[in-house]
């Protein structure tokens, strides 16, 4: 991937700046790669380094690590036996089966790789076992190098109650709440009162979104109380719960701190990650529109003190939460690498695996804080096999039947674990790659994003591409105009995909007219064939009627060589491309506006289905003959959903609340579904009498299997 190849012409180029800042450093390799590995060869670090993770980030440390003349080790759950990641270690040891608990968080199976292996090191990546303190102890304890931060930096800062009044003995600025443990629900109810609602209730340990509630009434912190403490003790092994007031339509803004064994810290500037999705981000870009250089400087320089407050060694992130005056709260530190730590290597030219590893082994921190820039911006999109229609993405699962990355366009960076014929699974985070663009201005890195969205071909799983395109062309996100309730205000019933505007049904039409007659005039082509085919002479013109959100729509298409004139409603709307209906991607000129579509099905009976815009249309292409005999077939009668329950999502049922002969009302809970994680409580939608009940805790269900049937 071009974005990690450093060209020896580099290397010279670096040897001669050595003792240069890293400003002018970073803009030489701006322009070719987004961040670069520079390896002095006489800088020994280790010679066998474990990767204690999968996916994307287990394929991003192994890139590093394999140009600083690293041996790797993968490890993996038996599923994965034939991951990416597996493929591109050195050598690879299988530690258990699906389940993370008996195989990524399995420390026992982990330790034995290790010293199977003879691994010196291990790197964490981010979630599992990446803030664990046992874990790093136990590697200690062994002589082996965590390629992270201490035990007690990690404890410190990995419990949120902790590390709260850590912060406030550093002078950091922190958010309002109870600074213990909430004991019970009765507990949660009674501290919710007292600081007043609305409040947040989240997991002492961990991070990602996960056991995050927000309450606004007492039944809500019940509630949150209980799904709080089980996402949290499914996901890190500890349902500790701490509770603080919620600060209303935030920005969450991060930054990303290095510092070395030495006293030596720095922080590498601000990542804006305010688009969010149940407290899980989905868009990140760096620097921040929001911030001004004296309020960056200060919650640098807070991080910074927090960071040296409990020695901490390593690259970790500081989370502040800003209001609309430019007022921060501390949030959480996170002692680990990022996912979202891209954008940052983009803008400052740093690969911070190898500062982690170079740290790791006891070497300084080879940079000032005067050294570090700003130069461009980046956005990630954060890639998911997610449903964006359903809760604004709920899981999907399959297999990836195509897969294409975008990564022949220029500024375009994809981090990702997976390849065509990959499974995307229920046991694992549904995170398909980490999408991310960089250009010299915001506009230019937009439009670079736009374009890779457009360009990316995945097949085979539902991903949230169209919510991810409609988020970077909005105007309040290209005007800056945002929080972290972005999405509930811009879709407060939910997405629903692109929404025409003047001109793009047009487009849309003309395209899937044309299509369809270019495919209809090459059935008629023989390939090799030498004596002149009996087919009817090309007609001049076509009339066409083609079905779109239930509206049928009469068009003319004519054509001349590989340019067609489809007339629409009396306005004529030219298409032109090179129609190679082989290739997933469909690059068309409409009206002289260029646009990548793809043609994701078509069928002998005229319906295609066009991705344009980002968002999945479905058309109907009939001759006028064949659209005057369709009003005589028979229509499907949807199924009558109002008296039973089906999964929205692949998952694992936890809880069943109800029984058979049971009476419920609208809106009470019926079971508890698992899903990557996340516990997802499904309700009644109507008051009604429990009929037959075709679920059990431990099930495993997958999307649309029944769940509960009422009278």
């Amino acid at each position: 991937m071009a974005a990690y190849r450093v060209t020896p012409t580099f290397q010279r180029v670096f040897r001669a700046l050595k003792h240069a800042s890293l400003r002018p450093r970073c803009y030489i390799i701006s322009c070719h790669a987004q961040y670069s590995t520079v390896y002095d060869s006489n800088e020994k670090t280790f010679d066998k380094i474990l990767i204690a993770n999968r996916g994307e980030i287990a394929c991003r440390v192994i890139k590093t690590c394999k140009k600083m003349g690293i041996k790797t080790v993968a490890v993996h759950s038996d599923v994965d036996a034939s991951s990416v990641h597996v493929k591109m270690a050195d050598e690879a040891v299988c530690v258990g089966p699906a389940p993370t608990s008996k195989s990524y968080l399995n420390m026992d199976a982990i330790m034995e790789a290790i010293r199977h292996t003879g691994a010196e090191a291990v790197h964490p990546g981010y979630g599992f076992l990446s803030e664990n303190k046992e874990f790093a102890r136990r590697l200690a304890a062994a002589g082996v190098t965590f390629i992270g931060p201490d035990t007690h930096a990690i404890q410190a800062m990995g419990d949120k109650i902790e590390s709260k009044l850590i912060a406030k003995a550093a002078k950091v600025n922190t958010i309002p709440g109870f600074d213990g443990v909430v004991k019970d629900a009765d507990d949660a109810v009674k501290i919710a009162q007292q600081i007043g609602y609305p409040v947040m209730i989240k997991a002492s340990a961990g991070g990602g979104g996960k056991g995050m509630r927000i309450a606004w009434n007492d039944e809500e912190t019940r509630e949150g109380f209980r799904f709080s403490s089980q996402e949290a003790a499914s996901s890190f092994g500890d349902d500790r719960l701490l509770i603080e007031k919620y600060i209303d339509n935030p920005r969450h803004i991060e930054i990303q701190v290095l510092a070395d064994k030495h006293g030596n810290a720095l922080w590498l500037n601000e990542r804006e990650c305010s688009i969010q999705r149940r407290n899980q981000k989905v868009v990140e870009e760096a620097p921040s529109m929001f911030l001004d250089p004296q309020t960056r400087r200060a919650m640098g320089e807070q991080a910074v003190s927090l960071a040296k407050a409990v020695k901490y060694s390593s690259a970790g992130t500081v989370e502040f939460l800003v209001d609309s005056k430019k007022n921060f709260y501390f949030l959480e530190m996170n002692t680990r690498l990022q996912v979202e730590h891209p954008i940052t290597e983009c803008i400052t030219g740093l690969d911070l695996v190898q500062q982690m590893i170079r740290v790791a082994k006891g070497y300084h921190l080879q940079y000032k804080q005067e050294d570090i820039p700003i130069n461009g911006w980046a956005i990630e999109s954060r890639v998911y096999a997610e449903d964006p229609y359903k809760s604004f993405g709920l899981p999907s699962i399959g297999r990836l039947s195509q897969y294409e990355e975008p990564v022949h366009l220029p500024g375009v960076r994809v981090d990702s674990g997976i390849q065509e014929g990959s499974d995307i699974s229920i046991y694992y985070d549904p995170m398909i790659s980490k999408l991310v663009t960089y250009g010299a201005t915001r506009a230019e890195a937009l439009k670079k994003m736009e374009d890779a969205l457009d360009n990316y071909v995945i097949r085979g799983v539902t991903h949230n591409i169209p919510l991810l395109r409609e988020i970077i062309v909005h105007p309040r996100f290209i005007s800056g105009d945002i929080s972290t309730n972005f999405l509930p205000e811009v879709y407060p019933e939910g997405f629903k995909g692109h929404i025409f505007v003047e001109g793009e049904r047009r487009e849309l039409l003309a395209a899937a007219a044309s299509l369809y007659v270019a495919v209809q005039l090459r059935s008629q082509k023989f390939v090799g064939q030498q004596r002149v085919a009996s087919v009817p002479l090309e007609p001049r013109r076509w009339e066409l009627c083609v079905e779109l959100d239930k509206g049928v729509h009469r068009l003319g298409v004519s054509r001349s060589g590989s340019n067609y004139t489809v007339e629409i409603d009396g306005e004529k709307v030219v298409v032109s491309g090179e129609w190679n209906l082989a290739s997933a991607l469909l690059p068309l000129t409409i009206n002289g506006n260029h646009r990548v579509l793809q043609c994701l099905s078509r069928n002998s009976s005229g319906e295609i289905t066009l991705q344009y815009l980002g968002t999945s249309f479905k058309v109907r292409v009939l001759t006028e003959l064949a659209a005057s005999l369709s009003k005589h077939m028979p229509e499907k009668i949807p199924e009558d959903t109002s008296s039973i329950l089906r999964s929205p999502m692949p998952g694992t049922v936890v809880a069943v609340s109800i029984k058979a002969g049971d009476m419920v009302a609208e809106g009470q809970e019926i079971c508890v579904i698992e899903a990557m994680k996340m516990q997802n409580s499904m309700a009644a939608v109507k008051t009604a009498k429990v009929k037959s009940v075709h679920c059990k805790p431990g099930e495993t269900v997958g999307e649309g299997d029944l769940l509960v049937e009422l009278e």
